[in-house]
């Protein structure tokens, strides 16, 4: 493709997103293929000749289009918002184009810098203490999500507490990563990666009101795995928990880990980008005085697009020693002189793209104001749902967390079991997200289906959630009238 077919071709791509944002409404926000429908309508094999690029547009529209759900549609109120936005799009369009891999400073000394600015200058608008930043004895970085940062953050907690055998020697004895019930599931997966094995993973009782981590049963559980010969290696304490956006007790969560010694992972991938705002700075509430590490993910509702998770500790050292291997083919003098960061060693894989060009983007064009604006708004909606939700006596509000994510139960006054009543609950949410308009998920809270409406997506409105709302009261209201 010449220069000049693509600046054709780049523009009816750059018209042909603009149009699909412009009628993103008009597609059912869930997918309504079966599966196996997209691979059944594309050819079995490759084209042994090349083919116009219209005939690849033509395609995504009729028969990839169908297949997708829209994640930015403003109907989408599933797990928690993906945003994306003009300035990240194009953000990422010039990350592509200039193509650069970003493994050493050398090989970009942009690539690297900017991301140093970048994720100083996010530390800085959330809140975070002077110690995270890239000019202290910490540091950022972007990671593709938390999901990877808690596996960094694990393997450096791990060298810590190994004194640096589990990097040349690999495991030698039992380490221990807590959790609670609510905790990601990535935090087990990255236990299993690091060796841990789920037997490593403890489960620390949480408040049965608020589903929050509770410190006193963290301290005896670190107490009984030492007196049993383990060596306990990391906390991770969630700031926003994907379930319910419960918040764990940070700071007594903290005192335990200083007792302990142990290493403090405070996972705030969707609500930590929320502490922009200044009424939600407590949610930062001990990370200044405890915090080993910190990530958040802007990919979620900071406007910028998949993958973007940024991840910073304190003291950058049990990171490098954990990561870092130089063999002879990446040697350089600028690495040597060790007057520069090479990112390669605060990640898993050795290449990195150039995701700094869109988070960059999307702050140069929003501004913290711009970015308080899209965060307070849909804080705002979640709550103006939730107080329609607590006025109904058809439904059960959970206690709300003043963020964007609002859980509740329908009733079935008709249902005195509860199995009955949760398939009840799962039936309601499939005809919701079968009607094309809008996409929910649930979870289990006490043993009960709740469902689970996250209000995140840029193009959401007001009218968007009055919307759902109607229809769920509506649905919920057909529903019980078949119920026995």
């Amino acid at each position: 493709m010449s220069p000049e077919e693509f600046r054709r071709h780049g523009k009816q791509v750059i018209d042909w997103i603009a149009d699909y944002l412009a009628g993103i409404e008009s597609h059912p926000v869930m997918s309504q293929v079966k599966p196996g429908e997209i691979r059944r309508a594309l050819p079995a094999s490759p084209p042994e000749h090349g083919e116009p690029f219209e005939n690849v547009l033509s395609d995504l529209g009729q028969v990839l289009l169908p297949g997708i759900t829209h994640w930015q549609h403003p109907g989408f109120f599933a797990y928690f918002p993906s945003n994306a936005s003009g300035p990240a799009i194009l953000g990422d369009l010039l990350s592509s184009g200039l193509g650069v891999q970003g493994m050493l400073w050398v090989t970009s000394p942009a690539c690297t810098e900017l991301e140093t600015v970048v994720v100083d200058w996010l530390a800085e608008l959330i809140g975070l203490p002077e110690r995270f930043r890239t000019d202290a004895a910490g540091g950022g970085v972007i990671q593709d999500s938390a999901s990877s940062a808690c596996l960094v953050a694990l393997l450096a907690a791990l060298h810590r507490a190994s004194g640096g055998r589990v990097a040349a020697e690999g495991i030698d004895r039992r380490y221990t990563l807590y959790v609670s019930s609510q905790t990601h599931s990535s935090l087990e997966k990255a236990a299993r990666i690091a060796g841990l094995g789920a037997a490593g993973v403890r489960v620390v009782d949480v408040d049965p009101r608020t589903l929050a981590m509770d410190p006193a049963h963290l301290r005896e559980l670190l107490a009984e795995d030492e007196a049993a010969g383990a060596v306990p290696a990391m906390v991770c304490a969630t700031v926003g928990t994907t379930s319910t956006t419960a918040v764990d007790p940070v700071p007594a969560i903290g005192e335990v880990c200083r007792e302990r010694g142990v290493w403090l992972h405070v996972d705030a991938a969707y609500a930590g980008v929320a502490a922009i705002c200044p009424e939600f700075r407590w949610l930062n509430d001990g990370v200044a005085e405890y915090a080993d590490s910190y990530a958040t993910n802007p990919h979620k509702w900071l406007l910028t697009n998949f993958d973007c998770g940024v991840l910073w500790t304190a003291d950058r050292g049990p990171l490098l020693g954990a990561l870092s291997i130089l063999p002879e083919y990446l040697r350089n003098t600028a690495t040597s002189t060790g007057s520069v960061v090479d990112y390669r060693d605060w990640q898993v894989p050795l290449g990195r793209r150039f995701r700094a060009l869109k988070l960059w983007s999307v702050i140069r064009w929003y501004g913290a104001e711009g970015l308080r604006a899209h965060l307070r708004k849909c804080v705002e909606l979640a709550a103006e749902l939730a107080g329609w939700i607590a006025a109904d006596p058809g439904f059960e509000l959970h206690e709300q967390h003043p963020l964007g994510l609002v859980c509740f139960r329908p009733l079935w006054p008709g249902l005195d079991d509860a199995a009955q009543a949760d398939r009840a609950t799962l039936r309601l949410m499939e005809l919701l997200n079968a009607s094309g308009s809008m996409y929910l998920t649930h979870t289990r809270l006490a043993g009960r289906v709740v469902l689970r409406l996250a209000v995140g997506a840029a193009a959401t409105e007001r009218r968007h959630v009055e919307q759902a709302w109607e229809q769920i009261r509506w649905e919920h209201a057909a529903l019980s009238t078949t119920m026995p």
